[in-house]
């Protein structure tokens, strides 16, 4: 299977084909509204600005399965986003990324690229401690470990590359720039 064979809903329940996207780079986003990483929506709608015209997007996944960050409806969480962010990528329908009720494109994500730890530095090592509370054998598995873990994909559909939330988001602007 590609990503291509995948789609996700739109918040008004419409589905959305991941064909839609090919041809161009895709930065596939777990997002939240009242987590501490929130403020990367600042740093994405820059890179969606400053990219979009050279076949670059992003699709914003709304999730509250960490720490019940995301508890608005789709609405209220569009609202917020273009209200504090001026967000203009698109967001899909609010959806699990892990568990029985995670996305199946979420599957194939984690197939492709799986958790290679949260780097270096404070926000690592506290994120290593959240994760190693909620699963022993966190370094382990696959399984998306909070929110804002961003999954980039190729004009081609081929999974490139997985940054954890505490990467640095001039790493992630260096590795889309590296692609268009």
């Amino acid at each position: 299977m590609s990503i291509y064979d995948y789609s996700v809903m739109a918040p008004n329940g419409e589905e959305v084909s991941l064909q839609k996207f090919e041809g161009k780079v895709l930065l596939i986003v777990n997002t939240a509204t009242g987590c501490g990483f929130t403020p990367q929506y600042k740093e994405l709608e820059e890179m969606y600005d400053k990219y979009a015209d050279q076949g670059f997007d992003i699709l914003d996944i709304p999730c509250n399965q960490f720490a019940n960050q995301a508890p608005g409806s789709d609405e209220e969480i569009h609202e917020f986003c273009t209200l504090h962010y001026n967000t203009r990528f698109p967001q899909m329908k609010k959806s699990d990324v892990n568990g029985e009720n995670a996305l199946p494109l979420y599957g194939f994500l984690k197939s492709q690229k799986g958790f290679e730890g949260f780097g270096k530095g404070a926000k690592a090592l506290m994120m290593s401690g959240v994760a190693k509370k909620m699963d022993k054998n966190y370094k382990n598995n696959p399984d998306i470990k909070w929110n804002f873990t961003k999954f980039l994909v190729d004009r081609q559909g081929n999974v490139v590359a997985r940054f954890e939330p505490t990467f640095d988001m001039a790493e992630v602007d260096k590795a889309v720039a590296a692609l268009l």
